[in-house]
């Protein structure tokens, strides 16, 4: 016989499938749960975390569980820091952004090839569509390098949701490294997903036309969220082709 919160989740399942649980629908509490389906809060939240890895239940710390909204993925697009000004441009969809000062330590200090106790500014972005998080990113640069006025409250970074993770507009080169892998605590309480759920990660480095690198950027996308693109240029040798 399959294990209690096996039908518990099924049940639950049909509900939304039929709209009987709306999106955006607030659940009853886990105790009235329980009671009603005369289980435990340990096996009544067994049935909810199923739901939950399915994506069709979204747990708010203090203010329960809800149906999940349709999920809309936003498109960050490769080799630019940017989030696709076409999707990142809805009105649902903003950007909140938080600054400080913090000194370089072990491998930030590594990425960016500063000494250890460096100042750095930090950008700490998260993309958020309602109450739903799409996208967590930490940008690092050197305190000498930052443009004058870029982390005042009202700086114009601060009015654009399109520079998600770019700090400096005059980088040479950019290389990215794009793995999945489970969030790490911080990421799954910001993004709001489950300590099992995959993530994509990426950190970006971009350097000067001298070499020197001018941020580091780590981002954090849940996977069933985002939608990725990497495009090649390909230079063509214009003596070949004359040839």
């Amino acid at each position: 016989m399959p294990p209690r919160h096996h039908d518990i989740a099924d049940d639950l399942r049909q509900q939304i499938a039929t709209g009987h649980l709306q999106p955006g629908e607030r659940l009853p509490s886990e105790t009235v749960l329980a009671e009603r389906y005369a289980v435990s809060t340990v096996t009544l939240r067994h049935a909810l975390a199923a739901l939950q890895g399915e994506g069709l239940v979204e747990k708010i710390h203090g203010k329960g569980n809800f149906v999940r909204r349709p999920l809309r993925k936003i498109m960050y697009v490769g080799g630019w820091g940017t989030l696709d000004p076409w999707t990142a441009a809805e009105p649902a969809l903003r950007v909140t952004v938080r600054s400080t000062t913090v000194q370089a330590h072990g491998h930030l200090a590594t990425l960016l090839k500063v000494p250890v106790g460096s100042s750095l500014a930090e950008l700490s972005c998260l993309s958020l569509e309602g109450e739903t998080p799409h996208g967590l990113a930490r940008t690092y640069m050197p305190c000498d390098l930052v443009p004058a006025g870029l982390l005042d409250d009202d700086s114009a970074y601060r009015a654009s949701a399109t520079r998600f993770a770019v700090l400096s507009l005059t980088s040479a080169a950019v290389r990215e490294s794009v793995c999945a892998r489970p969030p790490t605590p911080d990421e799954a309480s910001a993004l709001r997903i489950g300590p099992a759920s995959a993530v994509l990660s990426l950190t970006r480095i971009a350097t000067d036309s001298t070499g020197r690198v001018v941020e580091a950027a780590f981002l954090a996308f849940p996977g069933d969220r985002v939608d990725a693109v990497f495009t090649t240029h390909h230079v063509i040798d214009e003596r070949q082709t004359q040839g």
